[in-house]
């Protein structure tokens, strides 16, 4: 275990971490998860939010899917390969955070800074951010979707501070807070992003063109090129949120902050934004944009989180593992580069050149995914379990397919 610091204050967080020594000197495997959530309000709950209840072929709780399942399924995978008789020719090292969900600098992140020894020699690291869709129940022209996340957007969180005349509400002033920073936040809202294509999208879209529906196929394989020249498709494709995330910057207005009384007009008002950056734009850049659009010198921005963000590549013995397992479990299968909309910690281990993929080998329900950040966040004991036994296939499959090719790397050319 290691402390690590408390920015709010009283005591310290810890990190869990144990590390299964394989028999050869190849670079490791590291399995991340973390341990914080996001709040649960209990009224919104049909069972206390950290009561981790089983009941009804569930376990129930906060953080049951984000992520503490996760370090369940790692902790396990862990556990099981430690007590089995045939060792790993690598390490296989367990690791569970805190402070993941506002950014992760107090905890990855200080790991990271702090104790790089802890690290040592691994080369390869799996954590959230990506896991495999069902097959659809047409299953001539469906397969299950095993989504790898190669890279993540950046995100950049602002806030935004209104100056102007307090006083009494009955007699306003043209100049008061509140209503500038409703005007500057409705030109943000009015505001559109250009659309930009990243080649991991690319490369996303073209491996899922064999089971997109018929008329796209052709987009998908060339989906930068249709986006800009075929305007039904275009339409079609950005009226999808989540498509339409993965080609723009976007921008949520999450937080309002105005007057301490209805009859009283603040002399200042604050919002906060939750702005998510394809990569290659800095938060420093945006922010700058947003000044400018606002166009308004009584308004503040300061940034209060922001990290840039890392890709790593496909091409690595790891990612040919999942495809390994992929098939074995079922040959229709697909494993699909992606790039999420949300952050984890990854970018911390990407950043000292570690390959870090965000893929869970389980297989979630809609209604299931819809639990993270949601009420009644739970995972089934039967996805559970799964993903465990398929966590542990996932390692062994790497352990091998390494082991072949550095056995085929070094074998005499004759």
């Amino acid at each position: 275990m290691i402390t690590t610091p408390n920015p709010n204050g009283g005591k310290p967080r810890a990190a869990v971490w144990g590390r299964l020594r394989g028999q050869g000197d190849r670079p490791g495997l590291a399995l991340l998860s973390h341990l914080d959530t996001v709040p649960a309000d209990p009224s919104d709950w049909s069972v206390p939010p950290f009561s981790g209840r089983i009941a009804g072929g569930y376990v129930w709780g906060r953080g049951a899917l984000d992520a503490k399942g996760v370090a369940v399924t790692h902790l396990m995978t862990l556990i099981e390969l430690a007590s089995s008789n045939q060792r790993l020719e690598r390490d296989l090292l367990f690791i569970a955070t805190p402070d993941e969900e506002t950014g992760g600098r107090n905890g990855a992140g200080w790991i990271v800074a702090n104790h790089p020894e802890i690290l040592e020699g691994i080369g390869y690291l799996l954590t959230e951010g990506g896991g495999i869709q069902a097959a659809a129940p047409d299953e001539t022209t469906h397969a299950p979707i095993w989504g790898v996340a190669l890279t993540e957007k950046t995100p950049c969180w602002l806030e935004l501070r209104a100056h102007g005349r307090g006083g009494h509400s009955s007699a306003p002033t043209g100049e008061d807070a509140v209503p500038r920073l409703v005007a500057a936040l409705d030109k943000i809202r009015r505001a559109e992003s250009p659309v930009r294509v990243l080649p991991e999208v690319e490369q996303m879209f073209a491996a899922l063109a064999p089971i997109a529906p018929e008329w796209d196929r052709a987009a998908y394989l060339n989906l930068s090129g249709t986006l800009e020249r075929d305007e039904g498709f275009r339409r079609r494709f950005l009226d999808n949120p989540g498509q339409n995330a993965l080609v723009r910057n976007t921008i949520s207005i999450t937080y309002l902050e105005g007057g301490p009384a209805t009859n009283v007009a603040p002399s200042i008002a604050r919002a906060q934004l939750d702005a998510r950056l394809l990569p290659g734009r800095t938060c420093a850049q945006f922010a700058a944009a947003i000044e400018s659009l606002i166009d308004d010198s009584t308004i503040e921005i300061e940034e209060i989180l922001s990290f840039a963000s890392r890709a790593s590549s496909a091409d690595t013995p790891l990612f040919r593992a999942i495809e390994a397992v992929a098939v074995r479990q079922d040959p229709r299968g697909l494993v699909v580069p992606r790039l999420i909309g949300g952050f984890t910690d990854a970018h911390w281990f990407r950043e000292t050149g570690i390959v870090a993929y965000g893929f869970v080998p389980r297989t979630l329900s809609a209604e299931e995914a819809e639990g993270v950040h949601g009420a009644n966040e739970r995972i089934a004991v039967e996805t559970l379990t799964k993903g465990i036994a398929l966590q542990i296939e996932l390692v062994r499959a790497f352990d091998a397919i390494e082991a072949a090719e550095h056995r085929k790397q070094a074998e005499p050319v004759e």
